[in-house]
């Protein structure tokens, strides 16, 4: 099977610094950067839609330079981008630069910092104070690293490596609950896996292997409440659901409406979100917001249009 380029991507909570994160985004959602076809030029663009209305979302700022492929982050007040790849090739060069855009007021993106190394198609997750960027890989399937970053939301600056996964991986999905990080499923360089790995937000330190999905995949989005993790869109259309109380399996008991990788994952309080990616079957690049209940196990609906179809983006909540 061909395996081309994922993303993660967003593992969010909002969360108040210094205290207990309440599940997902307040008010919107957030789809930053991604890439299109046929030549797959990173794009700036930030697209921001609500969680209140259904409906389509609007091009509300630009990050600083083009980036798909990147993980994503979010603060109470803002949202993040980490490496990623620039516009010169397939998947990168891939970069270490970490940019940050402010929630409260529409508008583009700064460059405030660098990860420990740059890296494509990372995981990326939040605590209350520190956004953390897992896993990775070199551009064009080479060079996968098991790395674990973290930065500080309160102040502007370089990432530290904190930890290692269990592995060394790419592609997989990034869930955040109040006290741990996650990363599900992605791919090794050899094949796609199904572990879900979790590591603590409280001490720094290597992750561990907690549970399974249901499939092995990779080119994951992923989405958190306050209970689940979740993760979408592997090139198939069910999706994952894994509790956080709890070290058990994934259960996958509803879809999307089809087979779509490479897409970006929003959480808000009620429901989870996914937007943009690929059809994998085609393949033919989607505009498409999709949403799912958090509360009950029903199929996701298409409620709205990003600005642009694009694949590799990453998506923000706040």
């Amino acid at each position: 099977m061909q395996i081309s380029g994922g993303v993660q991507l967003s593992g969010g909570l909002n969360l108040v610094p210094g205290g207990s994160p309440t599940p997902g985004g307040v008010s919107n959602g957030y789809t930053s950067g991604g890439g299109q076809e046929p030549s797959p030029q990173a794009m700036v663009t930030i697209d921001k839609f609500s969680f209140a209305t259904d409906g389509n979302a609007t091009d509300v700022g630009d990050l600083n330079t083009g980036i798909k492929g990147a993980s994503s982050q979010s603060s109470s007040t803002n949202g993040y981008t980490s490496g990623g790849g620039n516009s010169t090739g397939p998947y990168g060069p891939t970069v270490t630069e970490i940019q940050k855009f402010a929630f409260a007021a529409d508008g583009n993106a700064s460059n405030v910092g660098d990860l420990s190394a740059s890296r494509f198609a990372q995981a990326g997750q939040s605590s209350a104070d520190n956004g953390y960027a897992s896993g990775g890989m070199a551009a064009n399937w080479t060079n996968f690293t098991d790395l674990i970053d973290k930065f500080p939301f309160a102040s502007d600056g370089t990432a530290s490596d904190i930890g290692d996964l269990t592995l060394a991986l790419a592609t997989g999905a990034g869930q955040s609950s109040s006290s741990h990080g996650y990363q599900s499923g992605g791919y090794t360089g050899s094949s796609p896996i199904n572990d879900i790995q979790k590591f603590s937000f409280s001490t720094d330190g290597n992750a561990s292997n907690v549970a399974d999905l249901t499939i092995n995949g990779n080119l994951w989005a992923g989405q958190s409440s306050t209970d689940n993790g979740y993760a979408v869109g592997a090139n198939n259309n069910g999706i994952e659901k894994f509790p956080f109380a709890s070290d058990n399996n994934a259960v996958s008991n509803a879809d999307i409406s089809e087979a779509i990788m490479k897409a970006a994952g929003q959480s808000g309080t009620t429901h989870g979100y996914l937007s943009g990616g690929e059809d994998g079957s085609s393949p033919v690049l989607v505009d498409r917001i999709e949403k799912f209940s958090f509360t009950a196990d029903t199929n996701s609906t298409d409620v709205g249009d990003l600005t642009v179809a694009r694949f590799y983006a990453v998506g923000q909540q706040g």
